[in-house]
């Protein structure tokens, strides 16, 4: 039976000092959680690290991987910081008191229907003829799509599923099986 286990890690603090724009770098704070984070994974058979290509998540990328030196890294788009949004025909499928909210999300970070998510779930979920161990480092709505997908929870419901900085969420995909959220929200480290 092969497995593919994939560690979902949202990046390390932004800078608060940055107001918040979408290609900041880490913090004092977020360097050190991503420090703390690569100390954690160090032992984990990675074959790879994928992240977004933000600076937050390729700082902490960079941090992880000096835990990790035989690691390939890369930024990948399927990593992309996104947040699902209805389109006009979908929206009955959202409550109503997030819709207004949704309404408000910045054109580059708009993924209508979840289409880029969907995809990046098909693309990692998937299982080989031996195991596999992925870390993707990203963004929080990312992993709440990833999670919502492993819970086949509705569509809207990662709205809500917040992770911390550095926190660790894994999902499993098994060859025999369906897919199971081995963790989620792993501070311990931290």
């Amino acid at each position: 039976m092969a497995r593919t286990q994939l560690y979902l890690v949202r990046h390390g603090e932004q800078n608060p000092e940055s107001d918040h724009v979408s290609n900041a770098g880490l913090s004092q704070l977020g360097r050190e959680q991503a420090d703390r984070l690569g100390r954690r994974l160090r032992t984990v058979p990675f074959s790879a690290i994928h992240h977004s290509p933000l600076a937050r998540a390729a700082q902490t990328a960079d941090i992880v991987a000096g835990h990790l030196p035989e690691v390939p890294r890369h930024a990948c788009h399927f990593m992309a910081d996104r947040t699902p949004v209805p389109s006009a025909g979908q929206r009955g499928r959202y409550p109503d008191r997030w819709l207004s909210w949704l309404d408000n999300v910045p054109e580059d970070e708009r993924d209508e229907d979840a289409t880029a998510l969907r995809l990046a779930v098909k693309h990692f979920g998937v299982t080989g003829s031996e195991d596999r161990h992925e870390l993707l480092i990203t963004h929080n709505f990312v992993i709440g799509w990833f999670v919502r997908h492993m819970l086949d929870a509705p569509v809207w419901r990662w709205i809500g599923l917040n992770q911390a900085n550095c926190a660790i969420t894994i999902a499993q995909w098994d060859s025999d099986r369906p897919p199971a959220l081995v963790s989620f929200n792993d501070t311990g480290h931290l």
